[in-house]
């Protein structure tokens, strides 16, 4: 059975935040709000974490997965980008944006697009993913929580907890955070390419 944590969305509690990095620690799956939907987190070298993330929405390998991380410091670590796509991307982050770029070797191959090499790379704007995140100190492997067959992503805290009680470990309910993915932007080719037009607005990489 998945604990189930009610978190203020703009105080968001130390102690709730520390149990549920705890259980992202141990290996744990999680269901958490972002700035555009709630999405399924785990360890970035996880492995079957990304597995159990891989069944329950019923992805192939050509799936990009992102890593949400603080800050543009951490981002770094993981992407490849140089200046003129940092500006970029600068100018929306934090925000409702994923984007794909070409991963260093601190990613995990088994999180990369198998011919690619690229991986999906995001900065939110959520306090409560914030928190998560300077506790954990490292990026969340994510994403988004859409099951498979549905239009929609689940929204309701209480709801994801009754859906998927025995396919997570934890959910964090802070209110709704809305039903509209983040735009993917595509910068591995060089320029922009709007894969997926979403919550953050796309005009600016048309």
């Amino acid at each position: 059975m998945a604990r189930y944590f009610d978190v203020h969305p703009d105080n968001p509690q130390p102690r709730a935040i520390a149990q549920v990095v705890e259980i992202v620690r141990s290996g744990g799956l999680i269901a958490y709000p972002t700035d555009s939907c709630y999405a399924l987190g785990a360890q970035l070298g996880n492995k079957e974490a990304l597995d159990r993330i891989r069944t329950i929405r019923h992805l192939d390998d050509k799936h990009h997965f992102t890593l949400v991380c603080k800050d543009f410091a951490q981002l770094g670590q993981f992407v490849q980008i140089d200046n003129d796509v940092f500006r970029s991307i600068k100018g929306v982050t934090p925000g409702s944006y994923t984007f794909i770029l070409p991963a260093t070797r601190e990613v995990p191959r088994r999180l990369l697009h198998p011919k690619k090499k690229t991986v999906g790379v995001r900065i939110p704007d959520n306090k409560v993913v914030q928190a998560l995140l300077a506790e954990l100190g490292e990026p969340l492997l994510s994403s988004t929580l859409l099951l498979p067959d549905e239009e929609e992503p689940l929204t309701q805290g209480w709801e994801i907890k009754e859906r998927l009680d025995h396919v997570v470990d934890a959910v964090i309910d802070s209110g709704d955070c809305g039903s509209e993915p983040t735009t993917v932007i595509d910068f591995s080719g060089g320029s922009a390419e709007i894969v997926r037009r979403g919550n953050g607005d796309p005009s600016r990489f048309e």
